[in-house]
């Protein structure tokens, strides 16, 4: 008797997320057949199998993303199970179609998502540091690109959509690492309801932003209501600030050099002056004493030692004003940036300028992949497209994965990466009977 064939309760009680003591009680309700082997319980592969599909929510009496949640959560029309959807099986396997290097990541996969996203689970659970993704919208329409090719059809709508995306961000939690973050892309119109269901699946403590992203120009629509020209990144982490974070600055735009650095200097530019003294007296310190035949104004000190105060006079970076006060030059090249803020002015190019109808904009992705991941950080893309995402993460020396079930995406994909002399091998997931 093969003992791999087996699951011992510890295995059991893993896996359903139970205690061994909920596990006892299912083998002697008989609810789980098990035999003795060596003194201990073991239940074979396939009654665990039935056990699963019979039995899928039995362990519990609620939904543990309840828990999660602000006890708000959607309730609709046959919504899918967490455990059901992690745990039932599917009879299927991914195949190589076209390898071109050696490296375990930097693929792309054709097929549907879901069942892509569960066979290739247990190789990349925990391993995924982001996961961008731009899901069809739930239009209920279908999207071609300026030759009128159909390049996908976004014919779910209402529950339907939703459950759609629902079961593909159970298994996208589960691929996070513990520094994971998830960013997805999605409209105004149903964007609301997915947020509700990105809190009971990864928490409302680990949301981060809503992002609001400026999609294109001003519009003129004849209706009796505002324009809408911006859509939405929903921003998660897997387990909130462990997520990596490398805070990258947008650097100031023109107009906010002219307003910010009034001065010029002949050869090195735009400058500003701040003060050399802070509030707060120094009474034995050397920040408290005369520089330069200048004590610091009443109730004030130096911010710097006399000695550094001294060496920014010979380095030119000392300005006396008008009332005999001396100020510190700042310049605007050497301004590190600003804090990105959460509206973001990247907008779609037209359709004769793009390859695939939801093509991205690469300085949108640089930002996220910049400031969300490492090199050879793991990216994840499972609606792939044209492949922007990827294009990004192998220019930024990432890792990354794609998937997508739109042959017109593969051919774009393909297409792109011999441009960008990217390496890809490709596969595709086989259903079998």
């Amino acid at each position: 008797m093969n003992t791999q064939d087996f699951f011992t309760i510890d295995d059991i009680a893993k896996t359903l997320r139970v205690t061994r003591q909920t596990v006892a009680k299912f083998i002697k309700d008989k609810k789980l057949n098990a035999i003795k082997m060596n003194k201990s319980y073991r239940v074979h592969n396939e009654d665990f199998e039935t056990f699963i599909n019979q039995n899928i929510t039995v362990a519990e009496t609620k939904p543990i993303y309840y828990k999660k949640s602000r006890n708000c959560f959607l309730e609709y029309e046959n919504k899918s199970d967490i455990k059901e959807t992690l745990y039932s099986s599917q009879n299927s396997r991914i195949e190589k179609v076209e390898i071109n290097h050696a490296k375990e990541y930097n693929k792309f996969i054709f097929g549907d998502n879901l069942l892509v996203l569960k066979q290739i689970l247990n190789d990349i659970i925990n391993k995924v540091d982001l996961i961008y993704i731009d899901p069809p919208f739930g239009t209920g329409q279908e999207f071609s690109n300026m030759d009128r090719d159909l390049a996908y059809s976004d014919n779910l709508v209402n529950h339907q959509f939703l459950d759609f995306l629902r079961k593909r961000l159970i298994l996208l939690k589960e691929c996070l690492s513990e520094k994971g973050s998830i960013y997805l892309h999605i409209d105004k119109k149903i964007g609301h309801y997915v947020k509700i269901i990105m809190d009971e699946i990864f928490g409302y403590e680990n949301f981060l932003n809503d992002i609001t992203r400026l999609k294109c120009n001003p519009k003129n629509f004849a209706r009796n209501a505002y324009g809408n020209y911006s859509d939405m990144i929903l921003f998660y982490a897997k387990k909130r600030d462990y997520n990596i974070w490398n805070e990258i600055k947008e650097p100031l735009s023109e107009k906010e050099i002219e307003k910010f650095f009034q001065k010029t200097h002949p050869k090195l530019g735009r400058y500003t002056t701040n003060p050399l003294h802070a509030p707060g007296e120094t009474l034995n310190g050397d920040t408290g004493k005369e520089w330069n035949g200048l004590m610091p104004p009443k109730g004030r000190h130096w911010r710097y030692s006399r000695q550094e105060l001294s060496m920014l006079e010979l380095q030119g970076l000392v300005e006396w004003s008008e009332t005999g006060n001396p100020r510190k030059k700042v310049f605007a090249k050497d301004h590190k940036g600003k804090k990105i803020q959460d509206v973001w002015e990247f907008k779609d190019r037209g359709m004769s300028y793009v390859s695939y109808p939801t093509e991205k904009n690469q300085d949108m992705l640089k930002r996220i992949i910049l400031n969300s991941s490492n090199e050879n950080s793991l990216v994840l893309d499972c609606f792939a497209g044209s492949g922007s995402t990827l294009i990004m993460a192998d220019k930024l020396k990432r890792k990354w994965i794609g998937i997508d079930s739109s042959i017109k995406s593969l051919e774009i994909v393909k297409k792109n990466f011999k441009e960008h002399n990217i390496f890809c091998n490709y596969y595709s997931i086989l259903a079998l009977d």
